[in-house]
């Protein structure tokens, strides 16, 4: 492998750290115009007059606009495909905000600063109402989510799931032991560097271009027209680059807006949130209640298990309608349980609304799930390694929920192998220390999915075309949120064609471009867009043999490509693929193209298995991590580099989950407390640990070159590894996460 296997840089690297990609907020568009959004400062409230005579008064300020002179067509922003049927109840201003930092009014001037300060110069009449802070409060506010008349009623709950598999109450009945458990996960945010921003201008044709840091242009071109009441083609839809997202820009939020404004002026506008309304106005992680009830024989196997979720999605629905599923998907990947009850419920509260946060409902059930198996663990008396092991899924299992097989799932060889690096044993047997410093050493194991199979639209066009100047273009719909994948996909179109990934000039994800993708979601990448790309690019190397032959009157079988060449098998005639495109120019031949649409056939899981070393402060409360392994099961690392790129991100996401991050919406008024940088803790340099990787290659069959996932899966056990090292540390059963200093001295209390 020439191509495969190898740890390339990142092909945008350079131009990131010499700060010369240009980002959104970086365009210079004649004639631009900036918006600067009003946001509302109750939990739940009516708008009953809004004066914005002082505001324009301004000569910089071109207009104001609210609900009362911007549309009201309701919309889901988590839609993915014309077509898809959602439950919407989004306008772009409501006239009943639903949550502090609901959007209320847009102000549009020849500058940001003239417009942020006619935001301070519009009145706002509000009458007040009750809100609804808490999901227990909200999960006894019942009713239908929709009137006859498909108004929202915002009762809930907003989904509901129910879930059996064979007889949960016989294998509770004559288990050995019968372990309960409460985990509590919070709501966290993404915390990109870049905040929202979104361009829209008027084009030439009468349609609207958008120009915005998005994970999907096919799914922001269908939100933006239905907000707008317009075809989808009437929206352009074209990806700038991407200053981090992790799930945060998967839904279209300020985009609907900007491309109303710049219909409606007929001129390019520009709407960028600051770090405070990113907080407060656009998506983070649900947060999560999860009751866990499991039978075990003496052995440790398990027998039965019951499992009940209550999900706080925030003021709308967006995506949240999906997580009870999702979170049953992941939560019956892990382990062979012959018995499943399972209710997950999903509600609305006057906090602002959740998404899509690396992972999608797997780290708040991973979570739950691995902590509760931890505590089960340290009842009985038995190892938690030993305990995983017992129940691990293998190769070939039949996950439950969805009947998919997991394909070749190397959980048991992530546990065992990792295990054996930590040094568990040992370690485990350790004493925990009776004094001010307290060690402890816990570990989580963890599946994911590869991709949205066996849904309709989990397909992806991609084109590969020669150049005149012999380089390969690459047209999809690309969707590289700065983790590289660009380059991964470089890499597997490379090595099929005998070229370095950097002779490949890629184009970024653009509607009037590129066939239908669902975007960069659901760990999909590497494996089902990458896939199309390893089968383009066999017919596309088919397509330059077979014109290479007419050059060189030789049978596209007896030639292959390599080192940017066409060539004989037996070494003999060569012809670079910059000449070969130079002779077909000559000739009046088109240069060989290759398009292919591919549609994944399989959902197999990743795994992984993390184990952590704490010190815990018994004075002040503090956790340190101090040490941090983790093991995953990728199938191929396409590029080794980058995977250990994703892991190391993951793990500072989920260790700040575990011990630090939580946006901690005030269950009395509704108001954000971590609604900055300097109020919201993150897991930053100084708190992380060494993290060692190890990567489990066994090969996916149905994977490009045998790879699998590892963007989402990389977080997803971690929060769950440092808790359960917390709890061995002190002896206790911590649950609410995260473990800030006064739960943790709380437990020290306790015990």
């Amino acid at each position: 492998m020439t191509a495969v296997g190898q740890r390339h840089p990142m092909l945008d690297g350079a131009l990131k750290a010499t700060g010369a990609l240009a980002y959104a907020a970086d365009l210079a568009i004649d004639g631009l115009v900036h918006g600067a959004v009003l946001t509302s400062p109750h939990a739940h409230a009516r708008v009953l007059d809004l004066d914005a005579r002082a505001a324009l008064a301004d000569p910089a300020v071109l207009g104001v606009f609210w609900h009362a002179n911007m549309p009201a067509h309701r919309y889901n922003s988590a839609v993915w495909f014309e077509g898809q049927v959602a439950p919407e109840d989004e306008t772009m201003f409501p006239a009943t905000p639903r949550h502090i930092g609901d959007r209320v009014a847009v102000v549009v001037a020849t500058s940001m600063a003239a417009a942020e300060a006619a935001l301070d110069r519009i009145a706002v009449r509000y009458e007040e109402l009750p809100p609804c802070l808490t999901p227990e409060e909200a999960d006894r506010a019942r009713g239908p989510v929709f009137a006859e008349d498909g108004t929202p009623t915002f009762l809930n709950p907003i989904d509901e799931l129910d879930f059996l598999r064979g007889d949960p109450d016989a294998g509770l009945a004559r288990a050995a032991a019968v372990v309960e458990t409460w985990v509590t996960t919070p709501k966290t945010h993404h915390c990109a560097v870049e905040p929202h921003v979104a361009i829209a201008l008027p084009e030439a044709d009468g349609r609207i271009r958008v120009l915005s840091p998005n994970q999907s242009v096919h799914a922001t071109q269908v939100v933006v027209a239905r907000a707008l009441g317009l075809p989808a083609r009437d929206i352009h839809v074209v990806k700038t680059p991407i200053g981090g997202s992790f799930g945060g820009k998967a839904e279209p939020i300020l985009e609907p807006i900007a491309a109303e404004l710049a219909r409606r002026l007929a001129r390019p506008v520009r709407l960028a949130y600051d770090r405070r309304r990113t907080f407060t106005s656009t998506r983070m992680r649900a947060s999560a209640r999860v009751r866990i009830r499991t039978g075990f024989d003496a052995g440790g196997r398990i027998l039965a298990r019951e499992t009940e979720t209550l999900i706080d999605i925030g003021a709308y629905i967006t995506g949240g309608n999906w997580l009870p599923g999702s979170m049953l998907q992941r939560h019956v990947r892990l382990y062979a349980i012959p018995a499943e009850r399972y209710r997950g419920r999903a509600v609305y509260t006057n906090t602002p609304p959740t998404g899509a946060f690396r992972g999608y409902g797997s780290p708040q059930i991973n979570a739950a799930g691995e902590i509760h198996l931890d505590i089960a663990a340290a009842r009985m008396g038995h190892d938690p390694v030993a305990l995983r092991l017992a129940n691990a899924v293998g190769p070939g299992a039949i996950e439950p929920y969805s009947g998919l097989d997991v394909g070749n799932a190397r959980l048991r060889e992530c546990i065992a192998e990792g295990a054996a690096a930590f040094g568990w044993a040992a370690r485990r047997a350790a004493p925990t220390g009776p004094g001010r410093l307290r060690r402890g050493v816990g570990m989580a194991a963890a599946a994911h999915i590869n991709g949205c199979y066996p849904g309709s639209d989990e397909a992806t066009t991609m084109t590969l075309a020669l150049r005149p100047d012999g380089r390969v273009r690459m047209v999809s719909a690309l969707h590289d949120l700065g983790c590289g994948s660009n380059t991964t996909l470089a890499q597997i179109a490379a090595e099929v064609l005998g070229v370095t990934p950097a002779s490949l000039e890629i184009v970024e994800a653009d509607t009037d471009l590129c066939g239908y993708d669902l975007g960069t979601r659901a760990s999909r990448m590497t494996y089902a867009q990458g896939e199309a790309t390893r089968r383009t690019a066999l017919a596309l190397g088919e397509a330059m043999r077979t014109a290479a032959g007419l050059v060189l009157n030789r049978g596209a079988g007896d030639l292959v490509c390599e080192g940017g060449a066409v060539r004989d098998r037996d070494g003999g005639a060569r012809l670079g693929f910059a000449e070969l495109a130079r002779e077909l120019g000559r000739a009046a031949i088109a240069l060989p193209a290759a398009t292919l649409t591919h549609t994944a056939t399989a959902n197999p899981s990743s795994h992984a298995a993390h184990f952590a070393a704490v010190t815990v402060d018994a004075l002040t409360g503090r956790v340190r991590v101090t040490d941090y392994l983790a093991v995953h099961d990728i199938g191929r690392a396409i590029n080794p580099m980058l995977v250990e790129g994703q892991i190391h991100g993951g793990v500072q996401i989920g260790i700040g989950m575990a011990l630090f991050e939580d946006v901690a919406n005030d269950p009395v008024s509704g108001r954000m407390e971590g609604r900055s940088l300097a109020r919201y803790i993150l897991a930053n340099s100084l708190e992380m640990p060494p993290v060692a990787v190890r990567l489990i290659e066994a090969g996916e069959p149905t994977g490009p070159f045998g790879a699998k996932a590892v963007g989402e899966i990389a977080t997803i056990p971690v929060a769950a590894a440092v808790v359960n090292a917390v709890n061995h540390a002190l002896g206790s059963e911590l649950t609410h996460l995260p473990l800030v200093p006064e739960r943790v001295l709380a437990a020290l209390g306790e015990g």
